[in-house]
């Protein structure tokens, strides 16, 4: 495993950090981990030399934190650093951070959080930040042994981001970078703003959400199989966020075993400029026709959930990107309603427009629910 230096401690942490908010399953309620493979999956990652494992207060319904603490058992939470994130949008007084912190600690069972992030940070997330003075009451959990380090978790434009790493001496964030999202959110140029503060940051969603590495398009695969040296799809995408030296760690939520050999033998083997101006050619070939194809860049993270009229929004806006992405394929129309796990279709969309403040993508959710419906009902 490659390792980077964090730079307030000295410490050397995995370029490979597990994110548990995609874990395994028991049938289709997202709620309902998978714990013995959880833990089975972390424990491989720990023991091949991963030392960053990330959760979060809402991840599956909570049980996130719950599964990653029972597999922090036995001698291997003294092995990370344990990042979990607090829900700043709860807040309705200080005491609430208190409250939540406690309610976290319980469920990871756990003395401390070594990373504790302010969860999803946006500019309404970002006044509550402030009114009620979260950064203070952070900084006194951690004279308090509760947490360690303080940082924040980032989803809306660049130029709040640098109001936000202006305002505090953070010990690290946390950014969305991929290939698909150069001057996305925070984008690279948030993340060379970050390092030049000297301020560490994680990258979430390296691949999209699975969006690069779960089904290719022919016209992007030709460029894959065109490029001098092969490598597979996630290594690529791995490769280009890992040539950043500001990048510490790269966070990828695995879902299975096969995920977790995979990553952990690629991020063994790439390093910080490592790509040669050709390769930088190829990848930004694939992002810009990516681009061409993709009707509404969703990473399935599931923010926009529950919706209040139980649309299962992230597989309706799948379906219509694989609609574009495969030239409008019969077999995803039949699929549609055949696979549908929610309980109404899109056409039931009551236009509350609580998914679209809920996407940290800030994606035309209504207009795409339209389109769904216009298309396979």
């Amino acid at each position: 495993m490659n390792y980077r230096t964090f730079g307030k401690t000295g410490e050397k942490i995995s370029l490979l950090g597990f994110g548990a908010m995609r874990l395994p399953v028991i049938g289709r309620d997202q709620t309902q981990i998978d714990v013995d493979e959880t833990s089975a999956m972390i424990r491989r990652a720990i023991d091949a030399g991963v030392n960053y494992v990330d959760t979060a207060y809402v991840y599956h319904g909570g049980n996130s934190e719950v599964a990653v603490g029972k597999a922090l058992k036995d001698g291997y939470r003294e092995k990370v650093l344990l990042a979990d994130k607090y829900p700043v949008w709860l807040t309705d007084s200080k005491e609430k951070v208190s409250e939540l912190l406690d309610e976290q600690l319980k469920r990871l069972d756990t003395d401390v959080i070594d990373m504790y992030l302010i969860h999803d940070l946006s500019y309404s997330k970002w006044d509550i930040v402030k009114k009620y003075d979260v950064i203070s009451i952070f900084e006194e959990k951690v004279r308090e042994g509760k947490i360690k380090h303080i940082g924040f978790s980032f989803h809306d434009e660049l130029p709040l981001f640098k109001e936000i790493i202006d305002y505090y001496d953070w010990d690290f964030c946390q950014i969305q970078l991929n290939y698909m999202d150069v001057a996305f959110q925070a984008g690279v140029e948030g993340l060379k703003y970050a390092a030049a503060k000297g301020i560490p940051v994680i990258v979430m969603e390296p691949l999209k959400g699975g969006k690069l590495t779960d089904t290719i398009p022919e016209s992007v695969e030709k460029l894959w199989r065109e490029a001098p040296v092969k490598r597979s799809p996630a290594e690529w995408a791995f490769r280009w966020v890992a040539d950043f030296p500001e990048v510490m760690t790269i966070l990828s939520g695995m879902s299975d075993m096969r995920q977790v050999e995979e990553n952990l033998d690629i991020l063994s083997r790439v390093d910080a400029n490592a790509l040669s101006d050709d390769e930088k050619g190829l990848i930004e070939a694939v992002s810009a026709e990516y681009n061409r194809l993709i009707r509404h860049s969703c990473t399935s993270c599931r923010y926009c959930m529950p919706c209040p009229n139980e649309i299962e929004i992230p597989y309706v806006i799948g379906c219509r990107n694989e609609w574009e992405l495969y030239n409008h394929n019969k077999k995803i129309k039949s699929q549609f309603k055949f696979f549908y796990p929610g309980k109404n279709f899109p056409s039931s969309c009551i236009k509350c427009g609580v998914c679209e403040e809920k996407c940290p993508q800030h994606l035309a959710v209504m207009q795409a629910m339209d389109e769904a419906a216009a298309i396979f009902e």
